[in-house]
């Protein structure tokens, strides 16, 4: 078997006037995350674990942030075409399991609805799909609310055939 780990990671700073999407859930907050597309985070970071495992570049390569054609795309829909990608390069996706680092605003209840829209969008099963959250304890610029992270891990088998 040909097993390949792809590890992905983002950031985006928070901005007013903006939507919080985080695993393609819109999440009540004062402020949204700033990027040249919904800015989701943990998406986004999934994405390149993704392509990471299939050396396959990055999601800048895939959808670079100068074309117009990318501003306020939807991450769910990029995200479903990395795995589309990752599929015609040969691999099936085995697991992922992401973190999202934001002191705020707390993401618990949401991560049932983030693993089955990250699930459907990469045509995988929801047990194949990780998703956790954690505060940095104020550090940071986490912690002092300027932004949130996310980092992602993705297991992608082969195909011989």
């Amino acid at each position: 078997m040909n097993m390949r780990v792809g590890l992905g990671f983002d950031v985006h700073a928070f901005a007013q006037g903006r939507k919080l999407i985080l695993g393609g859930v819109d999440i009540p907050h004062h402020q949204g995350l700033l990027g040249h597309s919904d800015a989701d985070v943990l998406a986004h970071a999934i994405s390149d674990a993704l392509l990471g495992a299939a050396r396959a570049g990055d999601i800048g390569k895939l959808f670079p942030d100068t074309d117009p054609a990318y501003a306020g795309a939807d991450s769910m829909v990029l995200l479903s075409c990395v795995a589309n990608h990752v599929r015609e390069l040969g691999f099936d996706i085995v697991d992922v399991d992401s973190v999202i680092s934001a002191q705020a605003p707390k993401l618990s209840p949401f991560r049932d609805q983030m693993r089955e829209n990250l699930a459907h969008a990469m045509g995988i099963d929801v047990d194949q799909v990780g998703v956790k959250a954690t505060t940095t304890e104020h550090l940071g610029f986490e912690g002092r609310e300027e932004g949130i992270s996310a980092q992602a891990v993705a297991l992608l088998l082969k195909r011989c055939c």
